[in-house]
């Protein structure tokens, strides 16, 4: 249907082209045109001689008009140069673009809903947040010594974006349910204050500013494990570390973006791509 479409733009800017470019061409069209309207309005008697003279005439000026508009095209050559290009680009264009359909990814508002759980979750089940933990959880040496200023971050539930929210939610019951992994909300809304006061920090805590992290949209979490009512965030644990693989697999499969897949990988980071709220700064890498 598209081929058709530029085929027929194609013929009718040919069309449209000869008539404003070729003198000739527009006499003999119009004269043509005026031929046959005399015919339609009641001169059957003169037809076959109008013919005749219509033919000799035609086959007359054949000759001499080939020649004068030989020399024509060789003094409007960078003209009609022109004019073939500019009908040529719009359908190689066409054809270019649709042909190789890319999507920015950090404009990608699509999501992998083939699952079936999935579907389900986007027809209207409400998954519900866990009860808060103990602060003392997000307190021990070794949480503060792998997420320092933990403590304070934000792990109210509603603060993050209702429809992230339920998938992030829905992430934790299939890692739960499937793989034997309980998962922890460690920060998930950020402000921007906080943003640049952890960026102040160095490129190991945070590598973004303020309103350049998903975070400040409510559309980011951070999240890590439980093992025996402690909580366990390092990545030399070999069962953390099969963990975070397998949520990045989970996230993925329910649309999210997984940081462990960044240059500066966090594992333990998701995040939600789209449009309808502000994402980083064009051009900025992913941020934490």
């Amino acid at each position: 249907m598209m081929l058709l479409s530029i085929v027929a733009y194609f013929i009718l800017a040919c069309f449209a082209a000869a008539l404003l470019l070729l003198p000739t061409f527009r006499e003999q069209l119009f004269a043509r045109a005026n031929r046959s309207l005399q015919k339609i309005s009641g001169l059957a008697s003169h037809v076959q001689q109008d013919s005749r003279r219509a033919v000799a005439q035609s086959a007359r000026g054949i000759g001499g008009n080939g020649t004068r508009f030989m020399q024509w095209c060789k003094r409007q050559r960078w003209k009609i140069a022109l004019m073939l290009t500019l009908l040529v680009l719009p359908p190689v264009l066409v054809l270019t673009l649709t042909g190789n359909k890319r999507q920015l990814d950090a404009f990608d508002d699509s999501s992998v809903d083939s699952d079936q759980i999935t579907s389900t979750l986007l027809q209207g089940e409400q998954l519900v947040p866990p009860p808060p933990l103990p602060p003392e959880v997000f307190t021990t040496a070794e949480v503060e010594l792998i997420r320092p200023q933990l403590a304070t971050a934000d792990r109210r539930w509603n603060g993050l974006d209702a429809e992230f929210q339920q998938r992030l939610l829905l992430v934790y019951k299939i890692m739960r349910e499937e793989h034997g992994y309980d998962m922890v909300l460690l920060e998930g809304y950020r402000s921007p204050e906080r943003q640049t006061m952890l960026a102040a920090m160095g490129s190991n805590v945070t590598n973004a500013g303020a309103w350049q992290s998903y975070h400040q949209y409510g559309l980011a979490a951070d999240s890590a494990f439980m093992r025996n009512g402690k909580l366990v965030i390092t990545e030399r644990d070999p069962w953390a570390m099969k963990g975070y693989e397998l949520y990045g697999q989970v996230s993925i499969r329910i649309g999210l973006t997984w940081g462990g897949h960044w240059k500066n990988m966090d594992f333990g980071h998701v995040e939600w791509r789209r449009n309808s709220k502000t994402p980083p700064l064009a051009g900025s890498a992913p941020a934490k």
